[in-house]
């Protein structure tokens, strides 16, 4: 379901803008969608018509989505496993300090190599009235004020749905602009389309190395724009925006956490309005990658930030619940040999990327 279609149900039903807006308020709350307010009543202000036809459009959206289990870990986060109406599922993060990481699509067609959402391909879109969906049904557990589009799949690539979602969140859901983040490998549409929004979200590149070669094959479906080219589009959008670009660095030992990828990003990112978030990888056992030392983590941090990179150590929601990105779907769908997802202890790593 796409948001347009509740809207235009609610108009078929009589309804007006006004009366849609009310509503509409009421479901990204996580209430029931005949909430009134504190100041006027449902039944004094929602025309019969739209109050009679209310419980049936309410079991519909209930059943967009549906929580399957919950996953609480250590940092204060919990991963969901959510069901679409379909029974096709989907992850949903709870994250520190009120946020929610949302999913965009089932699957993913970029096939980053060290990503586990990619390993079963796109299956299908990720409606935007389903999306909006995740964050009503998080916030019946605890408050969301930022969303991140930084769950399963490719935001760019269910673009009208996604921004349809960014737009109702940011008019109708009590989010700030800044608050709502899109997370992108890079996509000229993006560029295009993010800037004429009445919402204008901010935007998280995946980068992960400075090297093109090397982004290729980490990132094999991905649009082939070089490092230099992403960064200086983000840098544009960030001027006319106001608030910095994310870029993301998953790090992978021997792969990308070399002291000639440091002296990349200090070129690259010099002037720039920008974070870099180092993503240190969720290792499993018999991963043909591994995360760095946590000592090495810890210098990469201090040298490029000593050398004017703002830089921050982003861990994965739920890694000590062997629950990263595309884990619990994989497992509940049993899309890989669950037996090898356990934490890998002092592996070496066996890195297939050229370096």
């Amino acid at each position: 379901m796409r948001i347009q279609d509740f809207h235009q149900s609610l108009a078929d039903l009589g309804a007006k803008p006004c009366h849609i807006g009310r509503i509409s308020r009421a479901w990204l709350a996580g209430k029931p969608l005949d909430t009134g307010t504190k100041y006027r009543k449902t039944e004094d202000y929602l025309p019969l018509a739209v109050r009679e036809g209310l419980p049936a459009l309410a079991e519909q959206i209930a059943g967009l989505v549906s929580l399957t289990s919950e996953h609480p870990a250590a940092d204060g986060s919990a991963r969901l496993l959510v069901a679409l109406a379909d029974g096709q599922m989907v992850e949903s993060v709870l994250l520190p300090r009120d946020g929610l990481c949302v999913s965009t699509q089932v699957g993913c067609a970029v096939g980053c190599v060290f990503c586990m959402t990619g390993k079963s391909g796109l299956l299908r879109q990720v409606g935007s009235a389903e999306i909006v969906a995740q964050v009503a049904l998080a916030r019946r557990y605890r408050p969301v004020k930022k969303v991140v589009f930084m769950g399963m799949g490719e935001p760019a690539h269910n673009l009208d749905n996604v921004l349809e979602a960014i737009e109702l969140l940011g008019l109708e859901g009590n989010i700030g602009h800044k608050n709502l983040v899109f997370s992108t490998v890079g996509d000229m549409r993006v560029f295009e389309r993010l800037p004429q929004q009445r919402v204008k979200p901010a935007l998280a590149l995946s980068l992960h190395t400075s090297r093109a070669d090397l982004r290729q094959q980490l990132l094999p479906r991905a649009p082939r724009i070089d490092p230099e080219e992403l960064m200086e589009l983000g840098e544009a959008y960030a001027r006319r925006v106001g608030y910095p670009i994310q870029y993301q660095w998953t790090l992978l030992k021997g792969v990308n956490d070399s002291q000639e990828e440091m002296d990349a990003i200090l070129r690259l990112f010099k002037g720039k309005f920008a974070v870099l978030n180092l993503i240190p990888y969720n290792s499993l056992e018999g991963d043909a990658f591994q995360r760095p030392d946590a000592a090495h983590i810890q210098y990469m941090t201090r040298y490029l930030h000593d050398r004017g990179v703002l830089t921050k150590v982003r861990n994965s929601a739920g890694q000590d619940i062997d629950g990263g990105c595309g884990q619990l779907r994989a497992r509940a769908t049993q899309l890989v040999d669950t037996s090898r997802l356990r934490r890998a202890v002092g592996r070496a790593p066996a890195n297939k990327v050229e370096t």
